[in-house]
């Protein structure tokens, strides 16, 4: 049932169990803490003014609940700093505040699908508390795994648009088809967008359509700097821009057109190239990643992960929703009377699997003074299986 040849990923957010109020960056705790010293100071003042042992008593109450506030608000300013992490969550530390759409945002988990475009099955998923930019690559070594082949073409949209990421997947040897996001500088006529100069690997030149080479004086230049995104580039440029006739079409810039290029380049013209010879393949994706999304979130109601404490429960949670979706959807598919007889062959298998467990068992017991006689009845202990295996 799956044909291993087209995949499409995407993600969606899927709520935490955690109220927004319960999640704090920087800001959102610098804001808490410049509200608690305006409210410490007003009560230092009304202490001072204060008539009557009652009014202070309940002045100090007020200045104490505040200080233990404060105090709060300073361990998790601290715990930010050690860890870097540009969020913090209290009741489920690793959920992350997210935009779900447009400017609204919830406390949730980002969860990454696969999915196999013969049936729309999902073949890999995962939770994570990040954006879509650096999942592709793990994404699809995973599926390769799986499928165990690399004959196959990945399909996902502009979020995955990252050269790390593309690089990860074609230095697999995998084709990918990614949506590539507008461009912030286009040409005033798209005739001379950089897409249509034509670049000279063993000269390292461009060519512009008017026919003149822009060169590069081989200085790199760093982008992003101080961030984890920097990333080393090229310029390429040429004389001829100045007296050009058409170089109102080609660029705004007075100086002339300047074309940057850095190490993932190769893996952006790669990826456009596949986008531009086969643009009906990439249509498809759409349909076939967001097919089992559709089903569980509206159709199902799981908008949500139901329970708490980090990636790892909430991995599990989502786990046994995909199974459930797939064996509905394989249901779907074959039809009750095809699912019945393989039901059979599992049914099979299944009780080949408890024999050769019970046989286990009978060996372990030979070796171990703990009885085990009582585990090899129908409902078996795996903790007290695996406290044997600890203690031989």
């Amino acid at each position: 049932m799956i044909g291993g040849k087209i995949i499409a990923g995407d993600g969606t957010k899927l709520r935490a169990q955690k109220s927004k109020k319960n999640n704090f960056n920087t800001k959102k705790i610098d804001r808490h803490l410049k509200y608690i010293d305006n409210k410490l100071q007003q009560y230092n003042e009304d202490i001072a003014n204060a008539d009557g042992d009652a009014e202070k008593e309940e002045t100090q109450n007020n200045i104490k609940l505040h200080s233990t506030r404060k105090e709060g608000y300073k361990k998790l300013q601290q715990e930010l700093k050690e860890t870097g992490a540009p969020q913090i969550s209290t009741s489920d530390p690793e959920s992350r505040q997210m935009v779900i759409r447009g400017n609204t945002t919830e406390v949730a988990y980002n969860v990454q699908s696969t999915v196999d475009a013969k049936n729309c099955i999902p073949i890999v998923y995962e939770v994570t508390n990040q954006n879509d930019k650096k999942a592709m690559g793990a994404m699809v070594r995973r599926a390769k795994s799986i499928l165990g082949t690399t004959d196959f073409t990945a399909l996902f949209d502009k979020g995955y648009y990252t050269g790390t990421e593309l690089g990860i997947v074609q230095g697999l040897g995998i084709k990918t088809l990614v949506a590539i996001p507008d461009q912030a500088s286009k040409a005033p006529d798209p005739n001379y967008n950089v897409k249509n100069f034509i670049y000279d690997q063993h000269n390292d030149t461009y060519t512009c359509p008017e026919g003149h080479p822009l060169t590069t004086s081989g200085k790199l230049y760093l982008k992003y700097r101080g961030t984890s995104n920097q990333t080393e580039f090229k310029q390429y440029r040429t004389k001829a821009c100045k007296s050009c006739p058409v170089k109102d079409l080609c660029t705004k810039a007075k100086n002339g057109k300047v074309i940057e290029r850095n190490i993932f380049t190769p893996m952006y013209d790669e990826n456009r190239k596949n986008m531009e010879e086969d643009p009906e393949l990439y249509l498809r994706r759409q349909a076939i990643a967001e097919h089992p999304f559709g089903t569980i979130k509206r159709q199902w109601g799981f908008d949500h992960i139901l329970s708490k404490k980090g990636k790892k429960r909430a991995s599990a949670d989502v786990g046994f929703i995909f199974i459930a979706y797939n064996l509905k959807r394989i249901l779907s598919l074959i039809g009750k009377k095809d699912f019945r007889e393989m039901y059979g062959h599992f049914k099979l298998c299944f009780n080949v699997f408890i024999q050769v467990y019970r046989g286990i068992l009978m060996t372990l017991n030979s070796l171990t003074t703990v009885n085990l006689n009582y585990l090899t009845n129908s409902k078996p202990n795996p903790k007290m299986l695996i406290l044997v295996a600890n203690q031989q």
